[in-house]
């Protein structure tokens, strides 16, 4: 593929971005690197190869889940600003039409 300015002018309209005629030119050079190195990946060989599906052998370690009192109700509601008996005031958010 060859990247020239014409190609920067369409990109960067869909962008939406403006740039100098110098820096479309430095732009066309590095992606016509990139657009070469993706070429390049083509030439590797790959028949027979299975997709990736997970990076590493690692396997999910499930836990039991348990319920544990880690804190008291009183413990929780002692550091709150609000409390009312049993549950966290906080400020109403939602208004009735």
């Amino acid at each position: 593929m060859k990247v020239d300015v014409a190609l920067i002018d369409r990109l960067s309209n869909l962008a939406k971005l403006r740039f100098e005629q110098d820096e479309k030119e430095d732009l066309a050079g590095k992606l016509e690197s990139i657009i070469g190195f993706v070429d390049k990946l083509q030439e590797v060989p790959v028949q027979g190869i299975e997709p990736l599906i997970h990076m590493g052998d690692a396997v999910n370690v499930w836990r039991d889940d348990a319920v544990h009192m880690e804190i008291t109700k009183e413990e929780a509601l002692k550091n709150a600003p609000l409390a009312d008996s049993d549950y966290f005031k906080v400020p109403k958010v939602l208004k009735k039409k």
